[in-house]
């Protein structure tokens, strides 16, 4: 059996449209996942990118898109509040939920559901609160070991060369995005193209422009 790893921030739409997605996109495939929060805001700074809504055209077509994707897969989606918003109280709070600070796909779905529908103000204390009394967590969601934990993540993703979220690992390889699902599929099943030569061999196209390595 193949374990996953999907990173995830719940301030992503595509994160939320790929955590609904992935049990219809490998149905029949035995594999199990984990599922661990980070910082999106710490690995667009660590590659020196702009955030996707930091660009005002480009954030005008992303909430267009997801809204016509929510609708095509059937999935209840509203806007919070306000968009892009500081997510750290919600990342630490799926941290918190388990002492290894992996959060199950009951609480992910839950905060997602929290961002993702109602449109309310997804960082708002009083419903980050009532949410975190539903989900009773283990640890204390502002504690010490909850932050290290959180970092902990977000350092292994970018060990990972993982760049954005939703990103899925398996077997060191790191599928970015809703639209890497079927290929991730095409892996667990043994497709062509998933050699090491293959899969590697890109890092060695020249490149006319200075790359961050």
């Amino acid at each position: 059996m193949k374990q996953i790893t999907f990173y995830l921030d719940f301030i992503s739409p595509y994160a939320y449209l790929a955590f609904d997605e992935l049990p219809r996109a490998l149905m029949g495939l035995s594999y199990s996942v984990r599922y661990k929060p980070v910082f999106l805001g710490g690995l667009l700074k660590h590659n020196a990118v702009l955030g996707p809504a930091e660009v005002p055209p480009k954030r005008e077509w992303i909430y267009r898109h997801v809204q016509w994707l929510a609708r095509r897969q059937g999935l209840a989606l509203s806007f919070p509040a306000t968009h892009p918003f500081n997510p750290l109280g919600l990342l630490r709070l799926a941290i918190a939920t388990q002492a290894e600070g992996l959060p199950n796909r009951y609480v992910c779905e839950t905060l997602f559901q929290h961002v993702w529908q109602g449109g309310g103000d997804a960082a708002d204390p009083a419903r980050l609160q009532q949410v975190s009394e539903t989900l009773a967590p283990a640890l204390d969601p502002a504690g010490d070991s909850v932050k290290a934990l959180l970092k902990q993540h977000s350092e292994e993703a970018v060990a990972h060369r993982v760049f954005g979220v939703p990103s899925f690992e398996v077997d060191g390889r790191v599928f970015w995005g809703l639209d890497a699902l079927p290929m991730l599929r095409a892996y667990l099943e043994g497709g062509e193209g998933f050699s090491e030569a293959e899969w590697d061999g890109v890092r060695a196209i020249p490149s006319a422009i200075p790359l961050r390595s």
